[in-house]
């Protein structure tokens, strides 16, 4: 297995986390913004990028909080989306942790960017 590093990015989204909840676990709604496509069948999601399919299991998740995706073929890696509202302003950011290897490290990090910039067109941030 190779060594992978840990990248944690926020991002500030005009929303409600009871609006952007379901982007973050919901096949049809992670298909609009995530990936090209994604199914879910028997307690396992899968995400397909150009015609190139990987698998993951909702390993954690609390309604209008968060969801943590284990890698099925990629153990011990995880990818985890995470809303945090400020009490004081209710401002809401979505926080993600990703793994990547060094050499793709800054690739990683536009796709999160790109992908972030769809989710708040679709959901209307």
């Amino acid at each position: 297995m190779a060594e992978k590093t840990k990248i944690e990015l926020e991002y500030i989204i005009n929303s409600s986390p009871r609006i952007l909840y379901p982007y973050l676990v919901e096949p049809n709604e992670l298909a609009q913004w995530f990936a090209d496509d994604v199914t879910y069948h028997d307690g396992v999601y899968e995400f397909i990028w150009d015609n190139e399919s990987f698998k993951a299991r909702l390993a954690a998740s609390k309604e209008n909080k968060y969801a943590k995706f284990k890698w099925i073929d990629d153990e011990p890696h995880y990818f985890e989306l995470e809303i945090i509202q400020d009490e004081l302003t209710n401002d809401v950011a979505l926080s993600v942790v990703d793994y990547a290897k060094d050499e793709n490290v800054e690739d990683r990090k536009k796709i999160w960017d790109n992908s972030i910039s769809y989710l708040q067109s679709v959901i209307g941030a």
